[in-house]
């Protein structure tokens, strides 16, 4: 299963930051916030699937069966993750492109990316 992102990646910011102004307590509303509901659901079905499975290694189940339950799991997983991603990029970053910040926010994506995908984090910001 892929790591989480160290908690550095995941930043709340508020509008005023992201436009470069100093911050006032008006937080930013992240992309998937409108989508909150949606997630906190798949989310549920995910602890239920990981409860799942944990039932049948206790009643000691075939191997197989086990496996193809972690799959499944991996599965959900990962559409949970690209419906952040597809949040993130349609919202937070494009907001941070409108106000110049686009480059950190791409590079921030694309290390999460590589982090998900288990390859290494660039270890200089790529060149403009």
């Amino acid at each position: 299963m892929p790591a989480i992102p160290p908690r550095s990646i995941i930043q709340l910011m508020t509008s005023d930051e992201i436009q470069g102004r100093p911050a006032d307590g008006d937080t930013f509303r992240h992309s998937y916030s409108r989508d909150k509901a949606q997630l906190v659901r798949r989310l549920a079905r995910i602890e239920g699937q990981v409860r799942g499975i944990a039932r049948m290694i206790e009643r000691e189940e075939y191997c197989v069966d086990i496996l193809q339950q972690t799959s499944a799991l991996r599965a959900a997983v990962d559409s949970l993750a690209i419906l952040v991603l597809e949040d993130h990029v349609t919202g937070c970053v494009r907001t941070a492109a409108e106000h110049g910040d686009a480059e950190r926010y791409v590079d921030e994506v694309v290390d999460v990316v590589r982090r998900t995908l288990g390859r290494p984090v660039r270890s200089t910001p790529r060149a403009s």
